[in-house]
Order: C-alpha cells, then structure tokens, then sequence
C-alpha cells in the first residue's frame, strides 16, 4: 500500500491549524490562573476578539491593525472583568460566566452588518516552500498568529519558570496574602494578568475570523473558550502541556470532520460533539488523581482578595 506523505501532512498542517485559537486562548488563561483569578470568560473574549479583527480589516484593510485592534478589544472586555473581580470583589465564577454571554450577544450586535462578507487575503510566509512534499505544509505558508502560537508556550514556560515577574505572578496565585505581605502590589498583578489573558483570547479570536474561517459567523468561537479552559486544567498549568492538549483536542476536530466527508454511518450529531465529549472524558480522567490536581492548582485561585489595612 502506497502512503501519501503529502496527504499525511496536509492533515498534520491542519491539526496545527485547528489548534492554534486553543493554544493562544489557553495559555492566557493558564497566565491568568497562575496569578489566582478563574476566568470563565474567555469565550466571550474570543467571540468579541474574530468580530473586532475582522471589522477592523474589512474597515482598514490592514492585518496588523486587525490582528492589534482584535487582541485591543479582548483587553478591553477583561478589564471589565478585572474591575468587578478585583475592585468591586464579586466572585470570579458568575462574573466570568456573565462576561461571556455579554460577550456573545454584544459581537452578534456588532457583527450584523459583516454577515456573508468575505474575508481578505492574510499574507503568509514561505509559500513557495510548501510544495515540498509531506513537511512543505507543515511548516511552510502559514500566518504569523500560527508561528507565534508554537512558538509562545515556550516563552511562557520561560517567564514563569525563569524571571522575575514570572515568579511574583506565581507567587501571588499561591498565596496573596503572602505576597501582599512581601511588598508586592496583588491587585496590580492581577488586573496585568488578565489584561494578557484577554489580548491573547482576542488574538485567537482575530485567528478564527481572519485566517481559519475568513468570514464573520455568528458563534464561531464554537465552544473553544471553554475547551481552552479544560486544556489549563488538562496541563496541570504548565504551558508546554497545554501545546500538547491543543494539537490533541485539534486532532479530534479534524478527525470527525474527515469521518463526516467519508460518509461514516455515525450521526453527525455525534461526530460534531466528538471535541466536547473529549473534554468532558479528559476533566473525569484528571479529577481522579486528586493529589496531582492539588498538588499544581495556584493556592489563591478563584479566591477574593480583600487588601487589609
């Protein structure tokens, strides 16, 4: 039997590229988490981060400016999270919850008039080179966001294990009061950290509208917040599993994609749950080892912290 090492790495390109919005989305939230703030919001991040790119570059024409004003817009939506968990201190969890349906009804508002439009043509880089049969389109004629997402769980890994500001960020989702009490401002901290788990959530976004699927559809986050949620829990909060839960969750997608073009007699139904269930199989899978789970949980996550004077 013959192997099509082109046709295996045209799967293996977009196994990648079906990862990349859960690679970005998770390891900001995973930044997020470390610092001890649960975000529940990053769907609604994502969805307000495809509409936002993709206005400014029907409106600009420029994908830098699109892929900028995308991960903007992300920061801008997590302040409001910010400044309700960690000025007006409600709880994380609802807070998180109701930023997402704010999130998708405000970008199915905003995105009314850019429905049925399509998409402009995002440059990529070594285009000539991904003829080269089997690692050609893997590795060549992708988008700067897909490089920078394989690349950014290592710079991640590399600031919180290896800096300064990595290890206060840690320090303070192990214990703020400890590090309140250390002369490190928390509040601080925190709303930093979340302003980049929100550029990052806005950057995926920008990902999904403008080179994944270039056109704006409602809901086309498609669950992938709460995917990249269960991927931070999934990687015990180290980012270089999180690239691996990503390609793992993106191969999932791709295979019952090419099971439903087969004409496999499983309910379509079915296959299009397959990521989701894959998830919620993962979360059982990891919460029975207990110890592991508390063992790398941040101490201080989803907890409020009130500054004593």
């Amino acid at each position: 039997m013959n192997i099509d090492l082109n046709f295996i790495g045209i799967i293996i390109a977009a196994v990648m590229a079906s990862s990349v919005p859960l690679i970005l989305a998770a390891t900001g939230e995973l930044i997020v988490e470390r610092s001890g703030v649960l975000n529940l919001g990053v769907e609604g991040m994502i969805i307000i981060g495809a509409i936002s790119g993709f206005a400014f570059m029907m409106s600009t024409e420029s994908i830098v400016i699109a892929i900028f004003g995308a991960m903007f817009a992300g920061i801008i939506i997590s302040l409001i999270f910010g400044f309700l968990t960690q000025t007006l201190l409600t709880l994380h969890v609802p807070t998180g919850l109701a930023l997402t349906i704010f999130g998708i009804g405000v970008s199915a508002m905003l995105g009314k008039n850019f429905v049925g439009l399509p998409g402009k043509e995002i440059p990529v880089f070594f285009e000539n080179l991904d003829k080269i049969t089997f690692i050609g389109p893997i590795l060549f004629g992708h988008s700067i966001i897909f490089y920078f997402a394989f690349v950014f769980p290592f710079f991640v890994y590399y600031f919180l294990k290896k800096t300064k500001m990595g290890l206060i960020v840690r320090a303070v989702g192990d214990s703020h009061h400890v590090a309140t009490d250390q002369g490190i401002n928390v509040i601080l901290v925190r709303y930093l950290c979340i302003m980049f788990g929100g550029a990052m959530s806005g950057l995926a976004g920008a990902y999904l509208s403008l080179v994944y699927t270039p056109q704006w559809i409602e809901n086309m986050s498609s669950g992938r917040g709460w995917i990249a949620l269960a991927l931070v829990v999934f990687a015990t909060w180290n980012p270089l599993k999180v690239l691996v839960g990503a390609l793992l969750f993106g191969s999932i997608s791709i295979l019952q994609l090419h099971m439903q073009a087969a004409g496999v007699r499983i309910p379509v139904q079915f296959l299009s749950a397959l990521p989701y269930l894959l998830t919620i199989l993962v979360l059982v899978v990891i919460s029975r080892d207990d110890r592991k789970i508390k063992l790398n949980t941040p101490n201080s996550l989803g907890k409020t912290f009130y500054k004593e004077n």
